[in-house]
């Protein structure tokens, strides 16, 4: 059954606000002294600016840890932990809830049911461990090839394009949650946010970005189909998994040309 869409919001032209909006969503900076009307998916051009800022700041925790003599491993450790801080491991969480619902739900009934449900299953688990694993292992490297902080803060902010094209493409999944009270951005304002991902993909990690971009773009193609097909419909849930999909995405990308 497909829910009505949310009403509609002004979402063009952009705002002066949006970016505090991102960091105010997708964040746990202290920007509410900052933060006015919410104007949710009207400001998705500026996820990837939010995602950006994470991604600098994580990578600068692994280049600070480097520089006081720790090994890659340990700086790659330190930094997805200062990235999983600033977010409150939003995105992880939805990862694992959708493996769970995808994985273990007999139907979109019962799938909608499990993501729903705050505690992790078998099926969430193995696919946050084996992510965080994977992560860990392509941040080492990038690290290790004096490539980090740029490779992070590429990928924090191409990864945060996927969501918005999932809100965009896909009606919400149920009456309530996340997804739904953000709403639906429009094509403008998804246009926009792609430019800007891609944009400073290129000023942080150079040429390979337009790599990574396609890669990314490619994954979150994927992801909508499947969301679709299971689900019906996005869920705040299906947009964490897109992103930590488009990071795994951008970092093999820019690990390769290492």
């Amino acid at each position: 059954m497909r829910h009505p869409d949310p009403p509609a919001r002004q979402d063009w032209p952009p705002r002066p606000g949006d970016p505090v909006e991102a960091l105010a969503l997708l964040t746990r900076l202290p920007v509410g002294r900052w933060h006015r009307a919410p104007r949710g998916a009207a400001a998705a051009w500026a996820w990837p600016l939010a995602g950006a800022i994470v991604g600098g700041l994580a990578g600068a925790s692994g280049w600070a840890a480097l520089a006081l003599g720790l090994p890659p491993g340990a700086a790659a450790a330190l930094a997805l932990g200062v990235g999983a801080l600033l977010t409150g491991a939003l995105h992880e969480d939805g990862l694992a809830d959708c493996a769970d619902g995808l994985g273990g739900g007999r139907d979109r009934t019962h799938a909608l049911s499990i993501m729903a449900d705050s505690r992790i299953g078998s099926f969430g688990a193995v696919a946050l461990g084996l992510t965080l694993l994977l992560r860990w292992s392509l941040v080492a490297s990038l690290l290790a090839g004096g490539a980090g902080w740029g490779a992070l803060v590429a990928a924090g902010a191409i990864s945060r394009w996927p969501m918005a094209l999932l809100l965009w493409a896909l009606p919400p999944a149920r009456d309530g949650g996340l997804a739904r009270g953000i709403g639906r951005p429009g094509t403008p304002t998804l246009v926009l946010g792609g430019a800007l991902a891609l944009g400073l993909g290129l000023l942080a990690a150079g040429p390979a970005a337009a790599a990574a971009m396609l890669a990314a773009g490619l994954w979150a193609l994927i992801w909508t189909w499947r969301v679709r097909v299971r689900l019906g419909g996005q869920t705040g849930d299906a947009c964490g998994a897109a992103q930590q999909g488009a990071e795994i995405a951008v970092l093999l990308v820019l690990a390769a040309r290492v």
